[in-house]
């Protein structure tokens, strides 16, 4: 079940508003954080229930093997989110694990198309929304349904917790609530 609170929901929410995402787009974000992190919403590495020893063995980009909310690989990309968030992931690899530098790297990566040059605006824009295709922007049409309901499950989420809107709003909401219990 989708929990706003639950992991590191909230730093990736508060980078997607950074970013400027519109609730669709946001909502896509989050679904593939929940998908690509095991449900966990804390960063992970790839295979993270086998050793560092199987990786090194196993999988021919190491060690730009996956590491985040959503599995950044190979050189070029780690050379990449390095330049772009300011991190320096080429020496250190792992620091794609810390929470912010991975909220920064997922939300970045997905509106800007870095992992495989489609990006969030290409599927989800002013136009429409197109949950399952959107996966592209990731890794090709993998669990592209699974993920597509995640991303209905989070706009009513994001949506019902005020995301996108102005402080403003908030401020009226709590005013009406105190209004209606004095009643």
């Amino acid at each position: 079940m989708i929990d706003l609170d639950k992991g590191r929901s909230r730093l990736i929410i508060k980078e997607c508003s950074k970013y400027g995402l519109s609730l669709n787009q946001a909502a896509y974000v989050m679904a593939t954080a929940w998908h690509e992190t095991n449900a966990t919403m804390m960063p992970v590495r790839e295979a993270y229930w086998l050793s560092e020893t199987w990786r090194q063995s196993h999988l021919r980009y190491y060690p730009w093997y996956g590491r985040g909310f959503v599995q950044l690989t190979w050189e070029k990309n780690y050379k990449l989110a390095s330049e772009k968030c300011g991190v320096d992931l080429i020496s250190d690899p792992d620091a794609a694990m810390h929470p912010a530098v991975a909220a920064k790297i997922i939300v970045a990566g997905m509106a800007d198309g870095w992992f495989t040059g489609k990006k969030l605006s290409d599927y989800i824009n002013d136009n429409g929304r197109d949950f399952i295709h959107a996966r592209r922007i990731v890794n090709g049409l993998d669990d592209a349904d699974l993920i597509a309901g995640y991303a209905q499950e989070y706009v009513v989420a994001l949506d019902n917790d005020g995301y996108g809107r102005s402080a403003s709003w908030i401020v009226d909401a709590i005013v009406k609530l105190i209004a209606g219990r004095k009643k």
